[in-house]
């Protein structure tokens, strides 16, 4: 089983940082959906996609994987730069 860990992003209607000071580990799937015939519902044998781990930071989350012996795929930090504004750059 293999792991993806990565810190999620914020949503694009929110200005603050809030629900951002964590990191997620979540399962790579082994098996595709699958599509039934009649209905056209998605599902799959696999319930291990279904597991979201919440971990206050991305050390912790890899010696989690690293402890249960998961192959895993740790993302960096990936910031923002802030864009310099002045209120006079609307009049030019």
């Amino acid at each position: 089983m293999k792991l993806h860990i990565y810190a999620p992003a914020r949503t694009a209607t929110q200005s603050g940082k809030a629900q951002t000071g964590h990191w997620v580990a979540e399962f790579v799937p082994e098996r595709p959906r699958s599509q039934d015939p009649l209905m056209g519902w998605t599902s799959s044998a696999d319930t291990t996609q279904q597991v979201r781990l919440r971990f206050p930071s991305r050390e912790e989350a890899i010696a989690f994987a690293e402890r249960e012996g998961y192959a895993y795929v740790a993302d960096e930090v990936k910031r923002p730069t802030p864009r310099l504004k002045s209120y006079a750059d609307n009049f030019r």
